[in-house]
């Protein structure tokens, strides 16, 4: 009986890029503000963020130390910025993140944001990569995958 007085949930499949910032807590205050700022404007200028959020298919959570973002356009999406993001990063050696991809079902309200973040944050906090065979069987039979990662590995 509960279930019918509970309201509908609509769930959409939410590909998730987290994004960690390496060693945020020893650094001075001044110096924590200066590199989210940075991040954020990395991550702003990415092609995959900017299609996302013109689309409205996108989802952003800061976490103080970094960010959660949440595109329900693509399974693409977070690997693809964060291809980005990394290139980005060649040219700032004093910014050292930790990424971690997932996919899964998110409520697309934003007042269900946290628990994006509560569901797979713990595997993150480890400086494990996320990387479940649920997102590989999805992004591995999107077309150009395969080609995309490991020309950017090797």
């Amino acid at each position: 009986m509960a279930s019918a007085l509970e309201p509908h949930l609509h769930l959409e499949v939410g590909h998730i890029l987290f994004l960690d910032i390496v060693g945020y807590s020893k650094l001075l205050a001044d110096e924590q503000k200066e590199l989210v700022q940075e991040l954020n404007q990395i991550v702003r200028e990415t092609k995959q963020f900017q299609t996302a959020e013109a689309e409205g298919k996108l989802m952003r959570l800061p976490t103080g130390d970094g960010m959660v973002l949440v595109f329900t356009n693509n399974p693409e999406a977070p690997v693809e910025c964060a291809l980005e993001i990394s290139q980005k990063l060649q040219s700032r050696p004093q910014l050292k993140l930790r990424m971690g991809i997932h996919s899964g079902p998110v409520n697309p309200d934003i007042s269900f944001c946290p628990n994006i973040s509560r569901k797979t944050w713990s595997t993150m906090l480890t400086g494990d990569r996320i990387y479940t065979t649920s997102v590989e069987s999805r992004l591995s039979t999107a077309p150009g995958f395969r080609s995309l990662i490991f020309t950017q590995i090797n």
